[in-house]
């Protein structure tokens, strides 16, 4: 069962957590972003095909290896976003979407608008960045 969500809809804290129409929401907003980084990569790979030609200068040739490079870690880093999309998207589907993966508790759902991808509530990503940074500084 798909419910229709309205054009100005926005998710509330004060009402009931991860109902059909939030649900829905997050899945229309998870959607459209990776359709808007596949639409890009197409561009992408279409100017990189335009690109191709070689360039008599070697100035040139530099500057277009340069730019193609960063386009390619670009999207390379989109690739890996799209992998945290179609999970998010499972985790629509399961159930389990809004919930932390640490504690179990719902993700605040002003987190979750923000970061539609997020598998943890704030003070457990905190939490998790505190460790990442004392393990990084031994």
């Amino acid at each position: 069962m798909t419910v229709e969500v309205e054009v100005d809809y926005r998710p509330h804290e004060d009402e009931p957590f991860m109902n059909e129409r939030q649900r829905e929401y997050f899945r229309s907003k998870l959607l459209g972003w990776r359709d808007d980084i596949l639409r890009e990569s197409r561009e992408t790979l279409a100017h990189l095909q335009e690109e191709s030609q070689n360039h008599p200068d070697l100035a040139d040739r530099a500057s277009s290896e340069s730019d193609r490079s960063i386009e390619l870690r670009a999207r390379d880093r989109q690739r890996k976003l799209i992998s945290k999309i179609d999970a998010a998207l499972q985790r629509i589907e399961d159930g389990s979407y809004g919930y932390c993966e640490e504690t179990g508790e719902p993700i605040s759902v002003k987190r979750l608008d923000a970061r539609p991808i997020a598998t943890l509530s704030l003070e457990a990503q905190e939490r998790h960045e505190r460790r990442e940074r004392v393990y990084r500084d031994d």
